[in-house]
């Protein structure tokens, strides 16, 4: 059993990532949140619901997980065509005229969820392959690590940083 793959272990990471998300929000600033360029055309605020987004997917995931059951499905699978372009898209289009602080406080929010859902989970519940048939032959672990802890520090986290030098 992989040790940040358990509960002690992805409650460290989490705790970790919090840590750095509000560095990084403080490095920022509220006055540069709403500057188009962070990725493409895309305002740091934009990236911010993106990641929200995923992270409230990985919420209903674990919920589901602890009551026994197949999360339900995400708002986003009546899109005609689902792959990361798009489904970034839809993400994109319904937060884009949302207030900054409704976007902050919705991010911070959730990574309290995440928190708490994995703290209501065993080591064998992350852990285990295979053992919710939804998943596939993922662990919750994996799951979780690849679509909110590793996402943000693979693909998120340096662009920011590399846009906030150029400031």
């Amino acid at each position: 059993m992989e040790s940040s793959m358990t509960r002690a272990g992805l409650l460290a990471r989490m705790a970790q990532q919090r840590a750095d998300w509000e560095s990084l929000l403080a490095d920022i600033g509220p006055a540069r949140m709403e500057t188009p360029g962070v990725t493409d055309n895309w305002t740091f605020k934009d990236v911010v619901a993106h990641m929200t987004a995923w992270q409230q997917r990985g919420v209903a995931r674990l919920q589901a997980a602890r009551r026994g059951e197949a999360p339900s499905p995400a708002p986003w699978m009546h899109l005609p065509e689902l792959n990361d372009d798009t489904i970034n898209a839809w993400i994109y289009e319904q937060n884009r005229d949302r207030p900054l602080d409704a976007v902050l406080n919705d991010s911070r929010t959730v990574m309290a969820q995440l928190e708490a859902a994995v703290g209501e989970l065993s080591d064998e519940e992350l852990t285990e392959p295979a053992r919710f048939p939804w998943l596939g032959d993922a662990s919750l672990g994996e799951m979780l690590l690849g679509n909110s802890i590793d996402h943000f520090y693979d693909d998120h986290l340096p662009p920011l940083r590399a846009w906030l030098d150029q400031q």
